[in-house]
């Protein structure tokens, strides 16, 4: 089958994909004997030009996000480490970036409300 779809965050670096009845796809995990709902969700991107080694170029915008208070913050609420994945950028003949991080519900709802809507402002 063309393109694996398993994971939630193949393919193109968009918003979460809704689920049949209109809800955002989470799993649960208990954590400490209380189950949670985790939010595998995009927290930091952006773009690297044409460049020889982009995942060398791409490590200091990483590094600058991650000493930032939503990359601490991030580091310090994920469930697992957080992730970093690079896309071909069409467009520009350069790369996307994506940090992509699973978090619990509750840190999911505090995350959207202080940072949700800065992401793609840095684009």
């Amino acid at each position: 089958m063309a393109g694996n779809y398993r994971d939630r965050d193949n393919g193109p670096l968009g918003p979460p994909r809704p689920s049949p009845n209109g809800q955002n796809i989470c799993d649960v995990m208990v954590i400490d004997n209380k189950a949670y709902r985790i939010h595998k969700i995009i927290v930091h991107r952006f773009k690297m030009g044409d460049v020889d080694d982009p995942d060398l170029y791409a490590a200091q915008p990483m590094y600058e996000w991650r000493e930032s208070e939503m990359g601490k913050w991030v580091m310090g609420k994920a469930v697992d480490t957080p992730e970093w994945h690079r896309h071909l950028d069409p467009m520009t003949y350069g790369y996307q970036y994506a940090i992509v991080a699973k978090l619990k519900d509750v840190d999911y709802t505090f995350w959207q409300l202080k940072w949700g809507s800065s992401i793609d402002s840095n684009n």
